[in-house]
């Protein structure tokens, strides 16, 4: 088991910081395992929704770790870009396939398709599939301009009724991307993406956020000191007890940490 060097509170938002990005992503899936075992021994099934993207491969490299009823799982994911196929390499239903469904085998696994001939169409059919039951879980990260999934600053609706939108990439999105690899350039990063909403992200019983690396200590920053608001949507984590975020020393850089 994965000890934190150090755990607080900001607000209502536990925090844990672990020694590496390893301890990290291990932490994240033991957490994650206890959570999938304990849905099913209670009702049977459990529905999870995965985020995608670099920073969470220390986290599903260390699922395979874990004794998980992969055979009792329903998987979602948060966001996919519009007009891109599901073969594309930047597309998060590839990502999905090859880090979730090849190797564990869920029960379901349910994409988002962005290149459906109506995104708005599809918000809505995603968004009847996500409620149809309860979330158990949801693993997330957290942008480098302080999104969620692709809900960007002065974008972000804390109160959305919709769980499913149309969203419209900020400049520092795109080049994430294109600073990840995903894309060669920042005019071939999609302008559009459909993403899960804020309310539909923080609507399971529990949600644990996992965030390493150095380029995302601004944004850990803002989200645990800066005014709750749109501006910055990750700070809305601070009201989300049942949340729990996950950082490793370099993503905590920019903290005050507690001794």
């Amino acid at each position: 088991m994965s000890t934190p060097l150090t755990r607080f509170t900001a607000d209502s938002l536990p925090v844990e910081v672990h020694p590496s990005e390893a301890d990290l992503g291990r932490a994240a899936a033991e957490r994650a395992a206890a959570t999938i075992r304990d849905a099913v021994a209670r009702r049977g099934t459990a529905r999870v929704v995965i985020a995608t993207g670099n920073s969470q491969y220390a986290f599903t490299d260390a699922l395979r770790e874990q004794g998980i009823p992969w055979d009792r799982v329903t998987v979602f994911h948060m966001d996919e870009y519009v007009g891109i196929a599901a073969d594309h390499p930047a597309s998060f239903r590839r990502w999905i396939k090859e880090r979730i469904e090849d190797p564990f085998a869920p029960a379901a696994v349910h994409y988002i398709d962005g290149n459906a001939p109506g995104p708005e169409a599809e918000c809505a059919r995603y968004e009847a599939e996500l409620r149809t039951l309860p979330l158990d879980l949801v693993c997330m990260g957290v942008g480098e301009n302080g999104h969620l999934a692709f809900n960007e600053p002065h974008q972000a609706r804390f109160d959305d009724d919709r769980w499913a939108r149309v969203i419209t990439l900020t400049q520092r999105s795109r080049e994430q991307q294109v600073g990840e690899g995903h894309f060669a350039t920042v005019a071939d990063v999609p302008e559009t993406a459909i993403s899960l909403t804020v309310p539909a992200l923080l609507a399971a019983a529990s949600v644990q956020v996992c965030v390493p690396e150095q380029r995302k200590a601004a944004a850990i920053a803002a989200t645990l000191t800066e005014p709750i608001s749109p501006a910055c949507p990750a700070t809305i984590l601070r009201r989300t007890s049942h949340a729990t975020l996950f950082l490793d020393p370099d993503s905590a850089g920019k903290l005050d940490l507690p001794r």
